[in-house]
């Protein structure tokens, strides 16, 4: 096949017989939703049997991962993409393996499709109860980072899901390579390919055609910035499990263990910069900023975080930027940090209602009445007692890989995993039972 006749075959391929994207996204949905359904009735012997090869797959083809991602990083550098992105695009040895021990984790964990759950027995002889059952067919939408796409495709699995999985423009080559290990290990298993479609074009267009499948599509989960989450969830004509940003917070009550207060602020903002439970915003009661401060500022500056402080904080640290109204609502992740002295937990609960995100906040206390107070009044996904907001993640949950953090109050909250990839419905059972 000449080059000129092979160009134009790949871009039949990615737009469909008839060369539109959204011929091509009607087909992959109607592909999805034929597997959605034999994924509903696989047993959970046979849902492992694909983690299990899916895990041993990775590894063997790690060498075949890292080339392509490889180029990935060679065209993102040429590309300019900031170093935050580049982080989350390169591959390497340890993060494959990595990659594949949370496969295996994923497997280890129980099946939740068919649990039977609160079943009661009602005076009219029947009983009641709700059974966990897959969503049917998930679209993930994400940036970036390739391990997403392993672990995206075995949360689906697990939960008896079909999945459209997006990654982005710049992870095309690694996303691809992972997907390739898919279909073998499903194939393996006996479960259809079409269990895990990684979509083979960057045309944005394809994202809109996707969330505006609800024929197909049963959720979209959006995996990213800020503006991708935006646009995602304005696009939508069916339900999106998201989170836009995550301003957390570590509130320092006047009764904390000042031990644990700088142990807990210090990890919250340095042991990663660029993910979403990264604390933003630092709060500080006034009865113990003289005492907690000192010791942080010292920390932060040698670890090379810029302090941008309110007033009361700037007379403690002199060397602190100004904060600005526009700092208490950012999402920096970069080693930059806001502090406000608050006066008592009051004014910290409506800092944090005001300005944050509702995705992780913390208090670091040792007062009992005052961590009640707390936990119930902060209206946050995940809400902390004494340690820090960089807990805020499915593996620390226990819930294996995560597909994301949710932030709305309806279906998902916090960190998604398996549990946040089933729905539930009514079973009711009798023995000839009439009304």
């Amino acid at each position: 096949m000449s080059s000129s006749s092979s160009n134009k075959a790949s871009k039949a391929k990615a737009t469909g017989s008839d060369g539109s994207i959204a011929a091509y996204m009607q087909d992959r949905g109607r592909r999805a939703r034929a597997a959605a359904r034999a994924m509903a009735r696989a047993e959970t012997g046979q849902k492992n049997a694909a983690l299990f090869a899916l895990a041993q797959i990775l590894i063997d083809a790690s060498d075949a991962i890292l080339e392509a991602n490889a180029a990935d990083m060679r065209d993102g550098r040429s590309g300019k993409l900031d170093e935050a992105l580049l982080d989350r695009l390169e591959l390497t040895p340890d993060r494959i393996v990595a990659m594949a021990d949370g496969v295996r984790q994923i497997a280890g964990l129980p099946d939740p499709v068919g649990e039977v759950f609160e079943l009661k027995q009602r005076p009219s002889g029947i009983q009641v109860g709700r059974m966990r059952v897959s969503m049917g067919v998930v679209g993930i939408i994400y940036e970036s980072r390739p391990n997403v796409t392993a672990d995206a495709a075995a949360l689906c699995l697990k939960s008896g899901n079909a999945a459209i999985l997006r990654g982005g423009s710049e992870a095309l080559r690694s996303n691809l390579a992972i997907a390739r290990c898919i279909e073998r290990a499903l194939t393996d298993a006996g479960l259809p390919r079409d269990a895990v479609q990684v979509l083979d074009i960057t045309d944005r267009r394809a994202v809109g055609e996707l969330v505006a499948m609800p024929e197909f599509v049963d959720v979209v989960i959006p995996r990213g910035g800020k503006g991708l989450v935006a646009a995602v969830s304005e696009a939508a004509r069916v339900p999106v499990i998201k989170h836009l940003d995550g301003i957390c917070h570590v509130y320092i009550d006047a009764a904390a263990d000042i031990d644990k207060a700088v142990a807990i602020a210090v990890n919250a903002k340095t042991q990663r910069y660029g993910t979403c439970n990264t604390m933003e915003t630092l709060l500080v009661d006034q009865a113990i900023a003289d005492r907690v401060l000192p010791q942080l500022g010292q920390i932060y500056v040698e670890a090379g975080v810029e302090l941008r402080g309110c007033e009361r904080t700037r007379r403690i640290l002199p060397d602190a930027r100004q904060a600005t109204e526009e700092d208490w609502h950012t999402e920096y992740l970069a080693p930059i940090l806001a502090i406000r002295v608050v006066d008592g937990l009051d004014q910290a609960i409506d800092h944090i209602e005001t300005y944050g995100s509702h995705h992780t906040d913390a208090i670091v206390t040792e007062n009992y009445s005052t961590l009640r107070r707390f936990l119930r009044e902060v209206d946050s996904s995940s809400v902390m007692v004494n340690a820090s907001t960089r807990f805020a993640d499915g593996y620390e949950y226990g819930l294996g890989a995560e597909i994301g953090i949710s932030t709305d109050k309806f279906h998902a909250r916090g960190p998604v995993g398996l549990e946040g990839l089933t729905t539930v419905k009514w079973v009711v059972l009798g023995d000839g039972n009439v009304r």
